[in-house]
C-alpha cells in the first residue's frame, strides 16, 4: 500500500499516474489543513460583513456584476455545478477523472481558495474508493479553468450525475453517483459559499493529460534512442555520427544525450567491426543525424516537466485568498489561464511527429535491399512473399494522423462569456491531442523494432550488448518472421510494452 500525503507543494508527475492502479491510499497533510481553514475563515468573515467580494457572493463570468444575497448562497454554488455540466464527448477514462481529482485536491489545499478541509477530504475519500464521476471530455477551453469538465467532476461530489466505480476484480462500473458514495459510506456535500468556483475553476483535466503525455514522451525519447540503434545494426551502418567530438561542436544538451546514449548502445558490437572498411561513404540522415532529431525533444520534455510540476503545485482557481497574521486580501487574476500548459503541449506534439517522422523513414531503410542488402521487405521469399512491406505503409498512414495533430491548438481563440473573457488557451484540447500523440508515436516506433529484430535475424555477426539485449526482449514479444502473416497484434502488444516502461526496465539493474 502506497500513500500520498497532500500539501499543495510536492506533488509529482508519478504519484499521479500511480492513480492508475488501485491501493494508492492520499492523506491530507496537517499543514494543508491548518492554511485551508485560514483561508475559509476569511470566507466566512467576508459573509459576516456583508462585504461584497467575486467569487463569493456575487455572480460568475460576464455575471459578476450581479450581487447574490447570503440566503440563496448554497443555491448559487449548487447552479454553478449544474448549469456548468454541459461538456460532451467520449467520456474521459476513470483513471484520468480520479488524476484530475488528486490535482484540484492538491490546488485547493494549498489554501488559498476558501474551500472547507471537510470538502477536499470527501474528494481524497471517493479517490481512496476508486470513485470518478462520469466526465465528458470536450467543454474545456484552457481558461477559466476546465470548467466543463470540473463541473462533471463536482456533479459526483453533490451526488449528482453518475459516477464509476472499480471492483475489487478491478473492473469499472457505472452506476448513480448518490449510490456509489453511499455504498462507499460517504455522503454528499452541500457546497458552501465559493467552493464550487475552487472545484472547477483551475487547469486540472489539462494538468492530468500532460501528466500522463510527458511520462509517456520521457519513455518515448528513449526508445526511440535505442530504435535507433537497433536500426543501424540492423543495416550496418555507423556510430561514428554519435562520436562525442562533434556533439561538443555543437553542445546542445538534448542532442549531446541522445548522441551519448546510442553510442553507448552500440559498444562493443561485432556487427560494426565487420564492415569497418566497407565502401559506405555515409548512412542516410535519418540515422546520421537521429541525435540531431531526437535531442529538441529530449530539451522540450526537460522543459515541460518543469512548467508542470509547477503548475500541479499551485493555486489555479479565481479569486485568491491571502491570509496574514489578522489581515487578508482576496484579489482577482488569471492564475486559470492555461497558456504555458498550452504551448507545452504544442511544442511536444511536434516534436512526437518528427520522431515518428524519422522512425518511419528508418523503417523505410531497414526494408529497402539497397540499405539492408537483405531480400526487399526481408521477405523470406521474394514476390511469394511481401514481408514486412506493409507495416511501413502502416506506419506512413499512422504518421498521417501524427500531421493532423502536430497543428497548432494555441493559435486558435474564441472570445466567450459576452467577450469578457476574450482570450482562451485551448490547452484542454492540446493536452488531450498530445495525449494520442503519444499513443501513435508508440506504434511507429514498435513497427521500427519488428523491421530491425527480422533484418537482425538474419544477420551472422553479433550485435552490441544492448542491442542484444534488445533482440531478445523483442522476442519474447513478437516471434520472429517465418512467412507471411499479419503483424497488428504484435505492433499494438509491443507498443503498449513501449510506453507502460517495459523497454526501459530492460536497461535497470
Amino acid at each position: 500500500m502506497k500513500t500520498i500525503i497532500i500539501d499543495g507543494n510536492s506533488l509529482t508527475l508519478e504519484q499521479i499516474s500511480s492513480l492508475k492502479n488501485p491501493g494508492i491510499t492520499i492523506k491530507l497533510s496537517k499543514s494543508a489543513r491548518v492554511n485551508m481553514k485560514k483561508s475559509f475563515n476569511v470566507v466566512e468573515e467576508i459573509l459576516d460583513s456583508e462585504e461584497i467580494v467575486y467569487g463569493i457572493n456575487t455572480g460568475f463570468g460576464a455575471l459578476s456584476s450581479k450581487t447574490i444575497d447570503k440566503t440563496n448562497l448554497k443555491e448559487l454554488q449548487q447552479n454553478l455545478i449544474r448549469s456548468h455540466a454541459c461538456a460532451v464527448g467520449e467520456r474521459m477514462d476513470p483513471e484520468h477523472v480520479l488524476m484530475m481529482m488528486l490535482i484540484r485536491v492538491n490546488s485547493i489545499a494549498k489554501g488559498f481558495s476558501g474551500a472547507r478541509v471537510e470538502l477536499v477530504q470527501l474528494i481524497i475519500e471517493m479517490i481512496n474508493n476508486r470513485i470518478a464521476p462520469e466526465v465528458p471530455r470536450i467543454g474545456s477551453l484552457g481558461a477559466s479553468g476546465d470548467l466543463a469538465p470540473l463541473s462533471h467532476m463536482a456533479l459526483g461530489i453533490i451526488g449528482e450525475g453518475r459516477a464509476n466505480v472499480q471492483s475489487s476484480e478491478g473492473n469499472w462500473v457505472i452506476t448513480n453517483a448518490k449510490e456509489a458514495l453511499a455504498a462507499a459510506g460517504l455522503q454528499p456535500t452541500v457546497l458552501e459559499a465559493k467552493e464550487g468556483l475552487s472545484l472547477i475553476n483551475g487547469t486540472s483535466q489539462m494538468c492530468a493529460y500532460l501528466t500522463e503525455s510527458i511520462l509517456n514522451c520521457e519513455k518515448l525519447i528513449f526508445s526511440a534512442d535505442v530504435s535507433v540503434a537497433c536500426s543501424i545494426e540492423s543495416i550496418k551502418g555507423s556510430i561514428s555520427p554519435f562520436d562525442e567530438r562533434i556533439h561538443k561542436a555543437r553542445p546542445q544538451i538534448g542532442q549531446s544525450i541522445s548522441a551519448a546514449r546510442i553510442s553507448e548502445f552500440l559498444q562493443n558490437s561485432g556487427i560494426m567491426e565487420s564492415h569497418e572498411n566497407c565502401d559506405r561513404v555515409q548512412d542516410s540522415y535519418s540515422f546520421r543525424c537521429a541525435s540531431q532529431v531526437h535531442g529538441p525533444m529530449i530539451d522540450a520534455i526537460k522543459e515541460s516537466r518543469r512548467i508542470l510540476e509547477i503548475e500541479i503545485n499551485s493555486a489555479t482557481d479565481n479569486p485568491l485568498i491571502f491570509v496574514e497574521d489578522s489581515s487578508f486580501d482576496v484579489i482577482s487574476g488569471g492564475n486559470f489561464h492555461g497558456q504555458s500548459l498550452a504551448i507545452i503541449s504544442d511544442t511536444l506534439a511536434i516534436n512526437c511527429h518528427e520522431i515518428g517522422s524519422i522512425s518511419e523513414r528508418r523503417t523505410n531503410q531497414i526494408l529497402d535491399p539497397n540499405w539492408s542488402e537483405q531480400n526487399a521487405f526481408l521477405a523470406q521469399n521474394e514476390g511469394l512473399e511481401s514481408g514486412l512491406m506493409i507495416l511501413q505503409y502502416v506506419s506512413a498512414a499512422v504518421l498521417a494522423e501524427m500531421n493532423l495533430l502536430a497543428n497548432s491548438v494555441t493559435t486558435t481563440n474564441i472570445p466567450v462569456s459576452l467577450g469578457k473573457e476574450d482570450h482562451v488557451s485551448m490547452g484542454a484540447t492540446g493536452a488531450y491531442r498530445l495525449f494520442k500523440q503519444t499513443k501513435f508515436l508508440s506504434l511507429i516506433l514498435a513497427n521500427e523494432f519488428i523491421c530491425s529484430s527480422v533484418a537482425l535475424d538474419n544477420i551472422s555477426e553479433t550485435s552490441s550488448d544492448s542491442v542484444t539485449l534488445i533482440h531478445s526482449w523483442i522476442r519474447e514479444i513478437v516471434r520472429p518472421l517465418e512467412g507471411d502473416r499479419s503483424f497488428s497484434i504484435d505492433t499494438e502488444n509491443l507498443a503498449s510494452k513501449i510506453l507502460d516502461g517495459s523497454l526501459c526496465n530492460v536497461f535497470e539493474g
